[in-house]
């Protein structure tokens, strides 16, 4: 079968488009606004863009009522924002935080979660987390779309400070991903976790590729 996106033609229930990129890395984003008050809300358009030095980006759609998402607005009111790592046993907590609350609402308080200070950013991080980046933000790019929730603004940060917590690591140094289960999403209303892994090593020998496919800096 296929189908013109733009017309929807497909016949099904439910459009098959994000059932058909996935799994998708959760970007579990806190800010804090002007005004001091704490944000927590997942995104499922995250992804890393570059790795020396680590640059990431979310994308936000807009509130059913047309608005930007306050994780948008507080971050480039601030110019921060910390990506707390989603797990599968923290699943419950993730998808209360995507609620859409009012701005004044503090979306740690209402999953139950705690707050740790950052060291570099104002925005705190999930506690409960295992793994968190605290990001300053380099721009935004802002997508137009259809209707009302079409538009998206891309948000791109530089990762300034890197926490992993010690239980998280294997005993030779590595994160431990089928310990800690990292939540992705799939299309429709459906979730997945990692809870396996292979190694594959890529073709060549070129050791600054290896290095660099390994996330290793390579600068000669």
């Amino acid at each position: 079968m296929h189908y013109d996106p733009n017309l929807e033609d497909h016949g099904f229930k439910h459009s098959p488009f994000k059932s058909c990129v996935v799994p998708r890395p959760i970007g579990w984003i806190s800010t804090v606004s002007k005004d001091g008050v704490a944000n927590l809300a997942p995104y499922s358009q995250f992804q890393n863009i570059t790795y020396d030095p680590p640059i990431v980006m979310f994308s936000g759609n807009q509130r059913t009522i047309g608005k930007r998402k306050d994780t948008v607005v507080n971050v480039e009111e601030t110019g921060e924002f910390v990506w707390n790592m989603a797990t599968y046993d923290l699943r419950d907590a993730v998808n209360t935080s995507s609620k859409e609350f009012a701005p004044d609402v503090d979306e740690f308080d209402a999953a139950g979660l705690s707050k740790l200070p950052s060291l570099v950013v104002k925005a705190p991080r999930v506690a409960e987390s295992p793994i968190q980046f605290e990001c300053k933000h380099l721009q935004t790019i802002r997508i137009p779309g259809n209707g009302e929730m079409g538009s998206a603004d891309i948000v791109i940060g530089r990762v300034v400070k890197i926490h992993i917590k010690d239980d998280a690591l294997t005993s030779d140094g590595r994160v431990d991903i089928e310990k800690i289960k990292p939540l992705a999403r799939l299309g429709y209303y459906n979730y997945t976790y990692v809870d396996k892994q292979f190694e594959m090593l890529p073709p060549g020998d070129d050791p600054r590729r290896l290095k660099g496919l390994a996330g290793d800096r390579v600068r000669d």
